[in-house]
């Protein structure tokens, strides 16, 4: 049985108050959630202060976004041992923003990848689609060759232990949502790629839906037997609508 995941990943938000506040409402709810683990990632000059104001509640941290380096002259990145010294457990990599925004590409995310699994940064690795691909019927193909760099890089026991999160890029931030029987496919999709070259990675593997996951379609879409959690953006800004998520999980 995989533990459900609810991942919050505030992006560029927030303040030292609204942060504060956060924190201590999702702590003041915690109670509801009794199945999902619940994770949220900050901006980096906020990590520190949120692993104070967490203290001993059952919510694990993670980054943004992680470097591929361990140190050295690299300007403004951060190694992904800084991010364990600071109490992170996770670091997304790969988001649909990082390629589409700033260009990283398949085989840079997943040296972003080995980089944080070799720190023991547990890695969640976005992938999905833009609207023109969808449009296109090359879903399926875009998907197995983000998971093929990581793959090719690491071999696929690496995802055992490892989130994969699928990001409908076109329902990020648009009030769009793929429908659960969408998503479903595409996660199954994933699960059976990684199945047919390891069956016990493709069992244990975890698998996030990416796309505008909220409070109201939470349930539906958890219900579906290959999505095994959220990765969250706006919702989880919201202390009510991020814990009805992490509810909607328990089993």
């Amino acid at each position: 049985m995989r533990q459900p995941l609810v991942a919050g990943n505030w992006k560029m938000n927030g303040s030292l108050d609204s942060v504060t506040s956060l924190i201590e409402g999702i702590k003041a709810g915690l109670g509801s959630v009794t199945t999902a683990e619940m994770v949220v990632c900050p901006p980096y000059v906020y990590i520190p202060g949120v692993a104070g104001l967490i203290g001993d509640a059952a919510i694990s941290l993670g980054a943004q976004d992680v470097s591929d380096q361990e140190s050295g002259a690299y300007t403004g990145e951060v190694a992904p041992g800084m991010l364990t010294d600071v109490g992170c457990k996770y670091a997304i990599v790969g988001h649909s923003e990082r390629r589409s925004i700033y260009g990283e590409s398949d085989e840079f995310t997943a040296s972003k990848f080995a980089a944080a699994r070799k720190a023991g940064l547990v890695p969640i690795l976005c992938v999905g689609e833009q609207l023109e691909e969808r449009e296109q019927g090359i879903t399926e193909d875009v998907v197995a060759r983000q998971l093929d760099a990581v793959i090719n890089l690491e071999g696929v026991a690496a995802l055992a232990d490892a989130v994969i999160a699928y990001e409908p890029v076109w329902a990020i931030g648009t009030g769009k949502t793929a429908t659960p029987q969408q998503a479903q496919d595409v996660h199954a999709f994933i699960r059976g790629k990684l199945a047919a070259l390891d069956s016990s990675v493709a069992d244990k593997v975890r698998i996030l839906y990416g796309g505008s996951m909220n409070a109201g379609n939470a349930a539906e879409l958890l219900a579906m037997a290959d999505i095994d959690g959220g990765l969250i953006g706006g919702a989880s800004l919201k202390p009510a609508d991020f814990l009805a998520i992490g509810t909607a999980a328990n089993s």
